[in-house]
């Protein structure tokens, strides 16, 4: 069922309030710098656009004890963007730290971001374009690639047990044993195929790809909507919490694949982090099968 567009965020007489939300946990603070200056450079791009009728807020999260730095302060105060840092509450989770932000924040459109995203110099601009265009989506997820420029597939079908599995845990000729099935996990015959009409999976409908899963690298909403949904589920701590918030979005309006929107990701899977993420991986598997039916095979 689609949401109702009263509910939908809208701008008040042209004005638009974008806000965008950066859990950090130790991070790798080349990458941040990355991140926040691609931020920057692209809220730039789009307040040329937009001119005086935008403000944009930062929120960094600091889920760590040790990384306390107000290094970008100076930063977004010259580029006439509001910043705050959210220190103190521990370790809660990735969900959790984001949805710190969003229980607080009262913009039109809410941008969830990762720390290891470098975003395109229109990334923002082509994002609420579309948004202007397409009442009804209430988030967007970008094209994104790697830092060898190769689509990274992050749109998702439901997924079964087997599929996590093989493109979590196999490598080479025992993965290349799934690539059919994966491919189909993947969307790849839709984010491959550069769509001129909208597929939303198993029908036909308007202008664009409608995934039914979308990745927490980055997620832009509006904010009606985020918080009509209640913002992440905080019972999950790490991996997952995207598959369901995603599911909740799809369940009451549109979710939208958007090329034009462009991300260069670089982080990586969980079997590649060690035993920590993996055991955090299968709990996370666990309670969103549990929440949304098992499928194995």
């Amino acid at each position: 069922m689609l949401i109702n567009e009263s509910l939908l965020d809208r701008p008040e007489s042209g004005h638009v309030y974008l806000s965008v939300s950066v859990v950090i946990f130790k991070p790798n603070l080349a990458l941040l710098q990355r991140t926040l200056d691609s931020l920057r450079c692209s809220v730039a791009n789009l307040r040329a656009q937009r001119g005086h009728a935008l403000s944009v807020s930062v929120v960094l999260i600091d889920n760590g004890a040790d990384f306390i730095s107000d290094t970008w302060a100076s930063a977004f105060k010259q580029d006439a963007i509001e910043y705050h840092l959210m220190v103190g509450h521990g370790n809660i989770g990735y969900g959790r730290g984001h949805n710190l932000a969003i229980e607080y924040l009262t913009s039109d459109y809410h941008l969830i971001l990762n720390p290891d995203v470098e975003m395109a110099e229109d990334a923002l601009a082509q994002a609420l374009n579309f948004f202007d265009k397409h009442s009804a989506v209430a988030a967007i997820a970008p094209h994104v690639s790697g830092e060898d420029g190769m689509t990274q597939y992050l749109c998702r079908r439901y997924p079964t047990v087997l599929d996590l599995f093989a493109r979590g845990f196999l490598r080479g000729k025992a993965q290349a044993l799934f690539a059919r099935r994966l491919a189909r996990y993947e969307l790849r015959e839709l984010i491959g195929s550069k769509p001129t009409v909208h597929e939303r999976v198993g029908q036909t409908m308007d202008t664009f790809i409608s995934p039914p899963i979308i990745s927490g690298c980055y997620m832009m909403f509006r904010m009606g909507v985020l918080k009509t949904i209640g913002g992440f589920d905080p019972r999950y701590f790490l991996y997952f919490e995207d598959y369901d918030l995603s599911l909740r979005a799809s369940a009451v309006a549109n979710i939208a694949y958007v090329p034009a929107v462009r991300v260069v990701h670089f982080g990586g899977g969980a079997s590649k982090k060690g035993w920590c993420h993996i055991c955090m991986f299968a709990m996370s598997t666990y309670r969103f099968f549990n929440r949304f039916g098992w499928r194995w095979l």
